[in-house]
């Protein structure tokens, strides 16, 4: 059975916007003020899934993440750098900067949907939305940080349709916790 896959740094207001600061917005960087423990290495504990599946970026993710990742070579960086990307791009034409990319060359929700490998997605929020659209999300993995920032884009939109989902799994990770969220079985 193929999941698709959310992984997101979260705020407790549900803000998923620029963790990193590469954004340039004013509450940006809100992630990386806990320190460095707290984000490094597998830290959404995909394991296999990251050695079988497949990454499914947006444009801007995929950029930013092709200058950070190859670089690197601890073990999490190397399955990084050998998982195949799937980069959902309309004006992206050349995905050669990191290893194992492409465009994806159809619609978005065909191209999820015709995929035989679970489907990690990690940031790239105008997918995540327009997958939650399509109802087919299975999990999210949320790494959840002691902050509120009041703006910001959110992982769940005002107004969106319900959602019911069941806690798999919470563990703390630093000063985050990692909560694990499945569709729910009523």
């Amino acid at each position: 059975m193929v999941s698709v896959i959310v992984i997101e740094f979260i705020t407790l207001d549900g803000i998923v916007s620029d963790p990193d600061g590469s954004g340039g917005t004013p509450t940006g960087g809100w992630a990386f003020r806990h320190g460095p423990e707290t984000v490094a290495g597998d830290k959404f504990r995909l394991g296999s899934t990251l050695d079988d599946g497949v990454l499914l970026l947006g444009r801007t993710t995929w950029h930013l993440f092709s200058r950070l990742w190859p670089g690197r070579n601890d073990p999490f960086s190397a399955r990084m750098n050998a998982v195949p990307k799937l980069v959902a791009s309309r004006t992206l034409t050349d995905a050669s900067a990191w290893a194992n990319s492409r465009v994806v060359d159809s619609d978005l929700v065909d191209a999820v949907k015709r995929e035989r490998r679970d489907v990690i997605i990690t940031g790239s929020l105008s997918i995540v939305h327009a997958l939650m659209a399509e109802d087919l999300i299975d999990e999210y993995r949320l790494l959840t940080f002691p902050t509120i920032l009041g703006t910001g884009e959110r992982l769940f939109p005002a107004g969106g349709p319900p959602r019911y989902l069941e806690c798999l799994s919470a563990e703390q990770t630093g000063a985050a916790v990692l909560a694990h969220y499945g569709r729910a079985t009523l």
